[in-house]
């Protein structure tokens, strides 16, 4: 891989990892609700379970899903009805933030490494990378591809997570979270709109 496209997929790896996505809203509600240091291990899930997800993707995934598209129909239906059922549990989490941690936790790691298979972001952000950047689908391209985006990003998610612990102190009375987790749950629905596009 040449320098240029090298920087291509690094400016393409940056702008698909800050741009708003199910990733990121729950990253920053989790850092609204239980703060930085709590959502750590659910930031590192996403962000391995993608490098994870990207070089599965690059060395095989795409033909399965070519040879059988009946297998991308049933992760479509899986993706929807687990995004859903997030969305309900973050509208129907609890308005209080104290005490909030001894009636729930946040997404795990591997919860996070899990949720990237039925993410429709991760999956778009995945192919199209692979796609244009690993074309050859060679071992160390694909790896490359893999390991720029882990790089890039962890940091990025981090400022995600981050901004819902700066967002917090707006947030301490209960009508204001629970406004704020309504809104977080409806914004999630609506990043189910590239399944149906």
């Amino acid at each position: 891989m040449n320098i240029d496209i090298l920087f291509a997929l690094v400016l393409f790896a940056l702008a698909s990892s800050l741009s708003p996505g199910p990733n990121n809203l729950m990253l920053m509600t989790s850092g609204v609700n239980f703060g930085f240091r709590l959502t750590l291990p659910h930031m590192f899930g996403v962000s391995m379970g993608f490098v994870f997800m990207t070089v599965l993707v690059g060395l095989g995934v795409m033909q399965l899903f070519d040879a059988y598209p009946i297998t991308y129909n049933v992760l479509k239906v899986l993706s929807v009805l687990y995004m859903l059922y997030l969305a309900a549990k973050i509208a129907m989490s609890s308005n209080e933030i104290e005490g909030k941690r001894a009636r729930s936790m946040p997404m795990t790691f591997f919860q996070a490494v899990m949720f990237q298979w039925v993410n429709p972001k991760a999956w778009s952000m995945s192919l199209t990378a692979i796609s244009v950047f690993a074309p050859s689908k060679s071992f160390a391209s694909v790896c490359l591809v893999a390991l720029v985006f882990g790089l890039v990003n962890f940091p990025c998610i981090a400022c995600w997570a981050s901004l819902g612990t700066k967002i917090k102190r707006w947030l301490t009375k209960p009508s204001s979270l629970q406004v704020f987790n309504y809104c977080m749950a409806g914004l999630l629905v609506l990043s189910l709109y590239p399944i149906f596009a």
